[in-house]
């Protein structure tokens, strides 16, 4: 595998947004489980910024989803108007940078740094859970106020089932999943027809940030969120996308380092806390319920199967597809029990 030096296309990005203030290092702080890349870019006069240099997908949804993002920043209301670390724009328009050539295809994007307050624990209490499910609800109640002054998207949940569906008819694809094409096959016809089964394509559609791990975001001392910094996973979806990951906070196994993505958090009892209080404040509705074994089910399929690879770095992404196949297909319909939701909610 050739390593590349990602430092000269910082440079030359930094150069084409602003060549009257000199890059003078570039340190490289990228989380150590993904492949994605992030740099501490130090200017002259003391001056910092945060570079992301990606290379997966297309540079179309590179550059959609980072102007929906910045969209969103710009005109999320009190207490949100500053939540998120925003993107640096040149004449009134998203800055991105595209470099091309015959190793490597990336793209960059520069944020202003963001202030980080208190993280959360690795094991949460209840009042912790609890606070959560009611910050989540306003935040995903702020989100869809302003959904129609945001810019258009092409990314779907089916747009990129299909996707996959078409990866493993190509030689890649039926290389890449020979043992398990039927399963592939049959976890993508199911999640198809449930979402037509429920109707989801009706759901609404808000800005999601899917992963929602503790290192992702920091809250105020009234735990309320403060700050959020890491995009990798943001579509416009139904809100249902964001609870898998909360409910993993919730867990009795809390953050770690070595992990899996089991369907267990979403029926724990420290999960139905969050959610009793997330209904009070933004009510869920049946389909909505039932909707959250297809989310885990498209987790699974897009972000640890179709991009795992991607995503992960490779010991992480063999041992995550492996246990999708092994484990957390085959238990999405054992463990998954909707009438404990809907009872706890009175739906």
């Amino acid at each position: 595998m050739r390593i590349i030096n990602y430092d000269p296309i910082i440079r030359r990005a930094w150069r084409e947004y602003d060549s009257s203030r000199r890059v003078l290092s570039i340190t490289d702080i990228s989380a150590k489980v993904s492949t994605n890349h992030v740099f501490r870019v130090k200017l002259e006069n003391d001056d910092m910024v945060i570079a992301k240099l990606s290379y997966f997908g297309r540079f179309e949804h590179f550059l959609e989803d980072h102007s929906l993002i910045n969209a969103l920043s710009t005109n999320l209301p009190e207490p949100y108007s500053n939540f998120l670390a925003r993107s640096l724009t040149k004449h009134n328009q998203l800055y991105t940078y595209r470099h091309k050539d015959q190793f490597i295809d990336a793209w960059v994007v520069f944020y202003n740094p963001i202030s980080v307050k208190e993280r959360l624990p690795r094991i949460q209490p209840e009042e912790n859970i609890r606070a959560m499910g009611r910050e989540l609800a306003k935040f995903h109640k702020a989100c869809f106020k302003i959904r129609n002054v945001l810019p258009g998207w092409s990314k779907t949940i089916k747009y990129d089932i299909y996707h996959l569906m078409e990866i493993i008819k190509t030689d890649l694809g039926r290389f890449e999943y020979r043992l398990h094409l039927d399963d592939i096959k049959h976890q993508c016809v199911l999640l198809l027809e449930n979402m037509d089964r429920l109707k989801a394509d009706s759901f609404p559609a808000i800005p999601v940030f899917v992963d929602w791990n503790i290192g992702n975001f920091s809250v105020d001392e009234n735990l309320h969120f403060y700050s959020r910094w890491d995009y990798d996973w943001f579509r416009m979806s139904s809100r249902i996308l964001d609870f898998y990951f909360f409910s993993r906070v919730c867990s009795t196994i809390g953050d770690r380092t070595v992990f899996s993505y089991l369907i267990d958090p979403l029926m724990e009892d420290r999960f139905m806390w969050f959610l009793e209080e997330y209904h009070q404040i933004y009510p869920l509705t049946r389909p909505e319920v039932l909707f959250m074994k297809e989310a885990y089910r498209f987790f699974i399929l897009n972000y640890v199967i179709k991009d795992g690879r991607y995503f992960f770095h490779e010991i992480y992404a063999s041992k995550l597809q492996l246990e999708a196949f092994n484990t957390y297909f085959p238990l999405i319909d054992l463990r998954f029990n909707p009438d404990k939701i809907l009872s706890t909610l009175q739906l």
